[in-house]
This record gives structure tokens, C-alpha cells and sequence, in this order.
């Protein structure tokens, strides 16, 4: 069933980008809703005058958020940006190949948003004609570290911690500033914008831990099963290599065996006795009863040769294999370390999100005892003014 009208809603613009949506349990990870990087594209309703962000993959649509003037589209990272949708109850992410095709898709969502708010629109659609096809992106997003989790690989990684609050404190007015400084909950201050980029980072940090132990399980299985299968071929191979021996041992046997009987029936023919041509008739069926045996061995030595060459051509197959399995096996135990430093990443981040904090409550307490101050500086003032007053009129 489609979501919108051809004759009602036309596409206005249209990108590529890779679909996630918050985990709705969590609330804390991305779940992948696409594939691979589909067609997102802003539609206009001229009838009911809306606007909503559509895309389908097959015949699933994977995005369908109408846009309202409160909704905020945020870039957590140079690749990766995120909206909330009240009405369909989750967090929508899109992860860009990028950041001028992300800084595009947020200067489009801001345009549709101002217009969401007027009641008649029709220059959107107008100005926005050819942007359709000229706005795909060939290729698909191949994302690594991501925000919250940023989906794998939206962007490079974000600054460290203590940079970033240097260059707040660098970028902050000095002391002889005179200027309007904004209250700790104004949305341009530097506290309440580090706490922000805090708790992206967290979160950012907590994803890039899960995606970094499903890899080292994921690599851990498949070192297990090289393990497997180059035991399984090594045994064989032991195995069939002493079936040949033992083949070739009785072969030998079996050879010196029909040697003397040979011998046997010649010095019986050369004595030429009566009783000699009944020995000799048997020593010549012994000797073709041990022929038969030694033919049917030899066979019977081919085919195990034959086997043993096979698996080891096998073996020397799988060889290559041993140095991935190496290669594995470090990735492994790199993983392992990146875990750890994920993690003491993480803690660290905590705690500066929560010094970020306890400094903006001191703030907010400050602020407080200065306007009570400030009313009560005020207060004394009109007091003087009412006994000016009254000594202006005596």
C-alpha cells in the first residue's frame, strides 16, 4: 500500500542516506532499518498544506514523519544527524557519505519547517523544481563510528573531551567582558553546550563499545571454525598417511612372499622328481593366489595415495588460511584493548558530564542569590524614592 498521493504529494527534494531508528527499549542504540542507503525524500501535501519525510526500501516504508514546527533536526557528528517524531513515538537517524550532503539535508528540513508554519504555501515546490534526481548520491554510506550511537562509520571521531573544553574556555569572553552573558540554561551557554557534546560522547562512546564486542565475538567464531576445520584435515590426513604405510608394509610382504615361491617352483622344475610336479602345481597356485593379493594391494595402495594426495592439496589449500587465523586472532586481542580504552572512555565522560553539571547548579545557585540581591537592591531603592518624594513635598 503506498503512503502518499501522486496527484497530492510531490517530492521536493531527494537524497540518499543510510535509515536507523532509535532502540525503543534501550533508548540508547541505533537499530538499522535499511539495508543499505536508500532514497529519502521531503514530500509537500498542497492540499492539507504539509509536509513529511518519506523513504521505502522495496515495498516497506521504512520513514513516514510528518513535519511539525516544533520538530529539530540535530547533526551529532559531521555524517550523522537525528529528529524526534512525537506521533510515530521514536527517534529517526540518518547517516550521510558526507557532511555537505548532511549540511543539505538540515538546510532543506529548516526551509520545510518555517513553512510548516504559514498557513499557504506554494513558492517550496516552485523554487525546489530539478531537485529531485540532481540531489541523489551514488553510492552507498559505508559508516564506522557514529553518534549514540553513531551507526558504524558516520564520521571520523570527535574530539577528545579536554580539547573540546579548551577550546570552550579559549572561545569564552575574559573577564573584562561586559557584555549580556546568557543565564546557565540559555541554550548558548558554554556549560549547557558541553554538557550536550558530553552526553553525545557518551553516547557515542557506549555504541562504538557494543559494535566493538559484536565484532570480536563475530571474529572469535570464525577463528574457532578455521580451528575446526584445520584439526578435522590434519587428523585425516594422519589417519590416511598410516593406512598407505601399513598398505605398502603388507605390500612389501606380500612381494617377498611371491619372490620365494617363484624360486621355490624353479628349483622344483629344474629337479624334474614326480613327486616334485604335484609341489610345484601347488607352489603355482600359492603363487598366483599371492599375485592376486599383490595386485589387488597395489590397487588398493593407488586409491589411499591418491586420497593422501588430494587431502594434501587440501591442506596446502587452507594454508593461507593459518596467517588470517593470526591475523584474527590480534584483531582479537586488539579488540579487547579498544574495549578497555572504550570504557575508560566512558567513565571519563561520565564524570565530566557530571563536574559539567554540579558547575552548572553552583551557577543557577549564584544566579539565584544575585537576583534576590538585585530585588532587594531594587526594593531599598524605591524606598528612598518614596521619602524623596515626601521630602519634596514638605
Amino acid at each position: 500500500m503506498f503512503l502518499f498521493s501522486a496527484t497530492r504529494e510531490q517530492p521536493i527534494f531527494t537524497t540518499k542516506a543510510h535509515v536507523f531508528q532509535i532502540d525503543p527499549n534501550t533508548k540508547k542504540k541505533w537499530l538499522p532499518t535499511s539495508s543499505q542507503a536508500v532514497n529519502v525524500s521531503y514530500y509537500y501535501d498542497s492540499s492539507r498544506n504539509t509536509y513529511r519525510i518519506i523513504s521505502v526500501e522495496g515495498s516497506k516504508a521504512i520513514i513516514n514523519s510528518t513535519i511539525t514546527p516544533n520538530m529539530t533536526f540535530t547533526k551529532t557528528s559531521q555524517k550523522f544527524g537525528q529528529w524526534s517524531d512525537s506521533r510515530a513515538n521514536t527517534v529517526y537517524g540518518l547517516g550521510f557519505m558526507s557532511e555537505q550532503e548532511l549540511l543539505q539535508f538540515v538546510e532543506k528540513f529548516k526551509e520545510v519547517k518555517e513553512l510548516s508554519r504559514q498557513p499557504s504555501v506554494t513558492k517550496l515546490h516552485a523554487q525546489s523544481n530539478g531537485t529531485g534526481d540532481n540531489n541523489h548520491i551514488s553510492g552507498d554510506a559505508i559508516l564506522s563510528n557514529g553518534p549514540v550511537v553513531v551507526p558504524p562509520g558516520v564520521a571520523a571521531k570527535p574530539p577528545q573531551v579536554d580539547h573540546m573544553l579548551a577550546e570552550r574556555a579559549s572561545s569564552s569572553p575574559g573577564p573584562g567582558h561586559t557584555g549580556t552573558t546568557p543565564g546557565p540554561g540559555h541554550p548558548g551557554t558554554p556549560n549547557s553546550s558541553v554538557i550536550e557534546q558530553l552526553k553525545y560522547e557518551n553516547d557515542r562512546l557506549k555504541i562504538a563499545l557494543a559494535q566493538s564486542s559484536a565484532n570480536a565475538k563475530k571474529w572469535e567464531v570464525e577463528l574457532h571454525t578455521l580451528k575446526n576445520n584445520n584439526a578435522r584435515l590434519t587428523t585425516a590426513l594422519q589417519e590416511s598417511t598410516a593406512n598407505v604405510e601399513e598398505w605398502k608394509r603388507q605390500l612389501a610382504t606380500y612381494k617377498e612372499e611371491s619372490a620365494r615361491m617363484k624360486l621355490k617352483v624353479l628349483e622344483l622344475d629344474q629337479n624334474g622328481t614326480a613327486g616334485g610336479s604335484t609341489s610345484t602345481e601347488l607352489l603355482r597356485r600359492q603363487l598366483g593366489s599371492a599375485n592376486e593379493k599383490v595386485h589387488d594391494l597395489e590397487v588398493a595402495a593407488e586409491k589411499k595415495q591418491q586420497e593422501v594426495d588430494r587431502i594434501v592439496a587440501e591442506v596446502e589449500r587452507l594454508r593461507p588460511f593459518e596467517s588470517e587465523n593470526r591475523n584474527l586472532l590480534e584483531k582479537t586481542q586488539s579488540l579487547d584493548g579498544l574495549v578497555e580504552d572504550l570504557r575508560k572512555q566512558l567513565k571519563s565522560s561520565q564524570k565530566e558530564a557530571e563536574t559539567a553539571r554540579e558547575a552548572q547548579r553552583r551557577e543557577k545557585d549564584q544566579l539565584r542569590l544575585l537576583q534576590q540581591q538585585l530585588s532587594s537592591r531594587i526594593s531599598d531603592i524605591y524606598g528612598l524614592s518614596d521619602k524623596f518624594a515626601d521630602l519634596v513635598k514638605t
